[in-house]
């Protein structure tokens, strides 16, 4: 009788795992090494400020990715100040996920900043909506400051967006305000979810705007990096 091989029907999933993650951070540091070239070039070049700082985030999200966290603040800590002094606030949006991504001792500080700038200005949409998914899924279940970020999520969907990324967005959002209102208050029909939203007061923008203003206040802690009030002046109506 021929012997049974196991390893033919069992594969190693574990060992599969592990070279996958190995290929993984491999392609990660071969990428990292490319933009270090490349950030090396355009200084020697005298490259403008906008391509450095779009280098600079492109490393630092790459060294987030490898996990190496403390290398990536100071990367996009300096980004972020050379796209606020350029004015490129979609960009310093982004350096602030980055940095929140980073887990250091300011991060939470970082994803506040960048929740104000995505509110604020009008930026990419998908983009403010993973800001505020941070918060949902930093906040405790029985706290309100998920809701209030869930909700601005949708309402930025509903506003901003258009076509199939509208469609897309508010399924998602609504999905992820669902998600909320289950874990905070056991909300479990219709008719419990629209009482949870009227007693949290979450359908009127002058008011969970103002909810979402002091859940920013919570994470930045005064610690800012640049003038809200003078920013605010320079945009649109």
């Amino acid at each position: 009788m021929k012997a049974y091989d196991i390893t033919q029907r069992l594969p190693d999933t574990a060992a599969d795992s592990i070279v996958r993650q190995g290929a993984e951070e491999a392609a990660l540091e071969s990428h990292l090494l490319a933009l270090q070239e490349q950030y090396d070039t355009i200084q020697r070049a005298g490259a403008d400020a906008l391509r450095v700082a779009e280098t600079q985030l492109q490393m630092a999200r790459t060294l987030v990715g490898l996990g190496r966290g403390e290398q990536a603040w100071s990367i996009a800590r300096e980004a972020f100040d050379a796209f606020m002094t350029l004015e490129e606030i979609e960009s310093a949006a982004d350096c602030c996920d980055v940095l929140f991504r980073a887990e250091q001792p300011q991060s939470l500080a970082a994803l506040g900043q960048g929740i104000w700038l995505a509110v604020t200005c009008p930026i990419d949409v998908e983009l403010a909506v993973d800001l505020l998914n941070h918060v949902v899924d930093e906040t405790p279940n029985d706290a309100d400051g998920a809701a209030v970020a869930a909700t601005t999520a949708l309402f930025l969907a509903d506003l901003r967006a258009e076509g199939t990324q509208r469609e897309n967005l508010v399924f998602f959002t609504s999905q992820m305000l669902s998600s909320v209102a289950r874990r905070h208050s056991d909300v479990d029909s219709q008719e419990a979810f629209d009482l949870w939203r009227d007693r949290l007061e979450l359908r009127e923008p002058e008011k969970f705007l103002v909810r979402l203003r002091n859940v920013i206040d919570v994470l930045v802690q005064d610690d800012w990096w640049f003038d809200r009030e003078a920013l605010q002046e320079r945009l649109p109506a």
